[in-house]
């Protein structure tokens, strides 16, 4: 391993000189117009999202070439089942921990979070908040408990004393949905980056990365991801910890004077009052600058954020592909080493996020941001080549193509270990032990893997394709509130609630689960297209109204009265993907509702169907949770 990780170093460094040619963009001067705003600069900054494609993809080639060789290496090692699902318990403390944090720091760390916060301040910051005390609750309550009751996947912990069949069907279905919101986000991450960034179609894009990941999972199995997943972290925290260098570079290391140069902003002043307060005329005496700065300009519904909270903090709990973590160690103690490692590294980088986040809204503005990608997810990118312009061209492209090629080892690394847990469901838990009752052989097992893993990958591509505009982190903020009401409850009252039960298990995870999913179908993520023809229909009225008065309008009006009516007549007659015209639910994160109905279905349904069995059961559950006696059995499988 320290031969491959030196070659990887030094391919690194071989690609970065390799790859450094001319640029391929267009830059601005001292004063450039970004978003139809005039923006002072002390360095050049992008006005074009297009980075230098040699340089990029040459990075890219090289990140993919580094991890097949890693695939190649572990499928040597990946022999049986406990290889392929746990890594056979081998994975040390210290690695699972970084190996944590890099399937934890997913695409809307990195691309989402920034984006989220340069265009709604501090709202977007509530997002790493929770999670970045969410292990907390890993740490303390599920890591050593789950780690010793279990083999490879959640369903092994759930049914320890229950009937396994009925849990290990409810548990596949509820990783399956989780793992298909936080794999949606992870794609179309992977293929904006792409898209935006070196030209290639959305489409191609993800099905290139779509390809790659199932040959990792295929082959290498959980040695390769977890290996992917340790040098992505390192790349990923290394990356943050520049970027966030240089913008406080730019500041003179005054992190107060940040706050204080965004809160100032004539550009972030008139993105809060024009895009957020939507007031066409300034009001006296209002600070638009400091309400960047405070809560409520995104999530203006305080239970909205509430609800966030409670997604963030406790859906990590529920996260099939960390729980599988906890298997690729020897034992307890390492299970909860490795989560304390993670928690460092994650926290670490979460900070750094805001620093990064208000660096692009000041340094590009929101409105620059919004011009490259409405949704933000480019911040990052694009902060990265304007820092490096300060120094020289070269240097803003050579900085870009890394940071893309970061994120781009940063969404291979996650979705792997998506793949791997939504196929350890579906193999392990239906077919291996509801299906073949356990019976199944060895190569039997790993062929079933593997075929899973190409059918959840296969799956992964097309919803992504279907999932084209959504801001990557608050399609994670989703993912984390239905792991939170099924997930979450089930696992901590199947281990710790004497008298949970079959029936309880059952319940609390189809009920949270599909409660949650139910309330993001009739919920403002999803699109309304009347309430877009609305506003569109206020946009023609004004301008109608302008040219009536004989005024006459500029080019830019005229632009935005054509681009209003051809999107009134695409959406007048409009529904949602479920038929409504407005939204049923009103708020974006839905953990506050579904979390308590997932939890009242668990207790409600064990108390109604007890099981004098299971709750015998429990004090041999209990024993071995809290010793480990036994576990030996579990990992030699």
């Amino acid at each position: 391993m320290k031969r491959i990780t030196c070659v990887v170093i030094a391919s690194l460094c071989l690609g970065f000189l390799i790859g450094a040619v001319g640029p391929d963009t267009t830059y601005a001067g001292p004063e450039t117009t970004i978003g139809n705003l005039v923006v002072a600069q002390t360095a050049a900054a992008p006005t074009s999202t297009k980075a230098n494609k040699a340089l990029t993809l040459g990075m890219f080639i090289l990140i993919i070439a580094i991890t097949l060789c890693i695939v190649f290496w572990a499928a040597q090692r990946t022999k049986t089942t406990a290889d392929f699902y746990a890594a056979r318990s081998s994975i040390t403390a210290y690695q699972n921990g970084w190996a944590i944090a890099g399937d934890y720091m997913s695409a809307a760390t990195f691309l989402g979070m920034a984006g989220l916060i340069s265009l709604n301040g501090l709202d977007g910051f509530l997002y790493p908040t929770g999670w970045m005390v969410a292990f907390v609750t890993v740490l303390l309550v599920m890591a050593e408990p789950c780690r010793n009751s279990g083999k490879y996947t959640m369903g092994d912990v759930l049914c320890f004393r229950s009937s396994p069949k009925p849990v290990r069907a409810c548990a596949a279905i509820t990783t399956l949905a989780v793992s298909t919101f936080y794999l949606t986000a992870q794609m179309v991450g992977a293929g904006k980056l792409m898209e935006l960034l070196v030209g290639i179609p959305y489409t191609l894009s993800v099905v290139v990365v779509g390809c790659l990941i199932i040959v990792y999972v295929i082959f290498g199995g959980m040695i390769a991801t977890t290996w992917v997943q340790i040098i992505k972290a390192a790349l990923l925290v290394g990356g943050g910890v520049v970027l966030s260098i240089l913008v406080l570079a730019k500041l003179d290391f005054n992190p107060v004077r940040l706050f204080d140069e965004v809160a100032t902003s004539p550009q972030i002043q008139e993105w809060v009052r024009i895009k957020h307060m939507q007031q066409a005329v300034p009001q006296p005496g209002f600070d638009y600058g400091q309400r960047f700065l405070e809560p409520g300009l995104f999530l203006k519904n305080v239970w909205d954020q509430v609800s966030l909270g409670m997604a963030t903090c406790l859906g990590t709990a529920g996260m099939p592909h960390i729980l599988m973590r906890f298997f690729t160690v020897p034992d307890a103690q390492a299970a909860r080493k490795s989560v304390v490692v993670s928690m460092f590294l994650i926290a670490t980088f979460f900070i750094l996020t805001t620093v990064m986040g208000y660096g692009a809204a000041l340094f590009l503005t929101p409105q620059g941001i919004v011009a490259v990608d409405p949704s933000g997810n480019m911040a990052n990118p694009l902060l990265a080549r304007y820092l490096g312009n300060w120094f020289h061209p070269l240097f803003g492209d050579f900085l870009q193509a890394f940071v893309c090629a970061v994120a781009f080892a940063t969404i291979l690394a996650v979705v792997s270990g998506l793949v791997l847990a939504s196929s350890a469901a579906i193999s392990h838990d239906i077919y291996t032990n509801v299906i073949k009752d356990g019976k199944a052989e060895q190569t039997e097992q790993i062929k079933a893997a593997r075929i899973t893993s190409a059918v959840v990958g296969t799956a992964g591509v097309l919803i992504a394709l279907a999932a084209e505009t959504q801001n990557v982190a608050h399609l994670v903020a989703l993912a984390f509130a239905v792991a939170a009401a099924g997930n979450l409850p089930t696992v901590v009252l199947s281990l710790f609630w004497k008298k949970m039960s079959t029936a309880g298990i059952c319940a609390g995870l189809l009920v949270g689960t599909f409660v949650g999913i139910g309330l993001v179908l009739v919920s403002p993520n999803v699109q309304y297209p009347k309430l877009i023809a609305a506003a569109d229909q206020k946009i023609i009225t004004t301008l109608e109204k302008k040219q009536t008065e004989g005024v006459t309008l500029s080019d830019k009006d005229k632009a935005s009265l054509e681009k209003a009516k051809v999107s009134y007549e695409k959406n007048k007659d409009g529904t949602s993907i479920v038929g409504l015209d407005k939204p049923l639910f009103p708020l974006r994160v839905p953990a506050i509702v579904c979390i308590p109905a997932g939890l009242f279905a668990a207790i409600f349904f064990a108390l109604l169907f007890p099981s004098k069995r299971e709750e015998e059961a429990f004090d041999e559950l209990y024993v071995r949770q809290n010793t480990g006696i036994g576990v030996s059995a579990a990992i030699g499988h």
